[in-house]
């Protein structure tokens, strides 16, 4: 992206950037943490927006006018999480290590949700269990599935107009 794109303005991720809040403001709801047992941590609310922003991505995905801006989203991810590992002390020459590995996490996080959102809850629980920062491996894993696959199903109901400007699940009536 040029500097004068930048500077204007224009470099598309603005159009975004209410995506991106929501996204995390999702990932941050309590209902994660007390009801799902994910870990109230530096890794459980990474893995949480892991999640949440893979489910956005795999909506974008399926359309035809945001699939080409799952990019601009993923900017916008890189550019909190590079600045959040500055934040806590990482060094510039290690904040691209760093990103590498949180970008091959959210990769592999969609990859596995692509492949599985069809499965039953207690598979889709299997493979988050693995991949989530959790307090509670027994129990807890289901209920986890059972609101992501809520979340996701949410995500396919909204509208691309509506999805863009951050709302992650239909309106009620």
């Amino acid at each position: 992206m040029s500097f004068w794109k930048r500077f204007l303005g224009k470099d598309g991720r603005d159009e975004l950037r209410d995506l991106w809040h929501a996204t995390v403001g999702t990932s941050r709801e309590p209902e994660w943490y007390a009801d799902c047992g994910v870990k109230d941590s530096v890794e459980g609310r990474f893995d949480m927006i892991a999640l949440v922003m893979s489910l956005v991505m795999l909506r974008m995905e399926n359309s035809e006018e945001l699939a080409p801006k799952t990019a601009l989203l993923t900017e916008l991810f890189v550019e909190d999480m590079d600045r959040q590992l500055r934040d806590s002390g990482v060094g510039d020459l290690s904040v691209g290590k760093n990103m590498g590995k949180l970008m091959s996490a959210i990769g592999g996080r969609m990859g596995s949700l692509r492949e599985n959102m069809t499965e039953s809850d207690a598979k889709l629980a299997e493979i988050l269990q693995r991949n989530m920062t959790l307090n509670d491996d027994e129990t807890k894993p289901f209920a986890l599935a059972v609101r992501t696959r809520a979340l996701h199903n949410d995500l396919q109901a909204v509208d691309d107009a509506a999805l863009i400007r951050g709302q992650l699940r239909p309106l009620e009536a």
